[in-house]
């Protein structure tokens, strides 16, 4: 009878190197005496906040909170999202404050640099083709923002665009982005489009709409916690 013997290998376990030569360990990795935890770096930070805008037959209204938050950290309660590029034209950004930031300041030194090639201001959609053009430009490495434009067109008309984050944009009636989207499109669907409604829809004016955003913006604050504190409202006219 012959008898074979089986041989299985021994499991290694972690080990250091110290002085005293390799030290063999079934503890807990911690990663403070043996070996280290992997880092990672995230260039961006969603930083909250909520933008709207709607467009009327001789204006359009920008407006966004002002709540600046990190994670369950609220950072500032006076931050404003909205940016002049012209006297006719507001952008709202919510999103990385850092991304933001320099969105802004690449379109103010491009819209500078037309006012002094054409001796006059950009037309607003030039402004929004222009801040498509910029936000295609960083595909590979986008901006962390989401945007919308409002204002007025050459012929005097509300014009509002809303984006995605490489520069994909469309013009509509009304539009909103960041951290409250969702608990304001539906609100604006149906207050605004006045989509899947019987009553005859009648032509808003600019106070009315003011007070459609003021409770637009307490609905998603009640929901969204990236939302809140106050409201900064834009109205441009002709």
């Amino acid at each position: 009878m012959e008898f074979h013997r089986e041989t299985r290998p021994v499991p290694q376990l972690p080990f250091i190197t110290s002085s005293e030569g390799v030290v063999y360990n079934d503890s807990i990795d911690h990663g403070v005496t043996e070996a280290p935890y992997e880092h990672r770096f995230s260039p961006y930070d969603f930083n909250g906040g909520t933008t709207i805008a709607i467009s009327g037959k001789d204006f359009a209204i920008v407006a966004a909170d002002t709540r600046l938050s990190s994670g369950y950290e609220i950072l500032s309660r006076n931050v404003s999202k909205l940016h002049e590029v012209t006297t006719k034209c507001v952008l709202g950004s919510a999103g990385c404050k850092t991304d933001v930031d320099q969105l802004r300041s690449v379109l103010d030194i491009q819209g500078k640099v037309y006012q002094h090639n054409h001796r006059k201001q950009m037309a607003t959609p030039s402004v929004a083709q222009m801040l498509s053009n910029t936000l295609y430009q960083r595909r590979l490495f986008p901006y962390y923002a989401f945007n919308v434009l409002g204002g007025l067109d050459q012929h005097g008309k509300g014009a509002v665009y809303s984006y995605d984050a490489i520069g994909s944009f469309e013009r509509s009636s009304y539009s909103a982005t960041g951290s409250g989207q969702a608990y304001m499109i539906p609100l604006l669907d149906n207050v605004i489009g006045h989509r899947n409604r019987m009553d005859i829809e009648a032509e808003l004016g600019a106070e009315e709409i003011v007070e459609i955003v003021k409770d637009a913006f307490v609905t998603a604050g009640e929901r969204d916690i990236y939302t809140g504190d106050s409201v900064e409202i834009k109205i441009i006219t002709k």
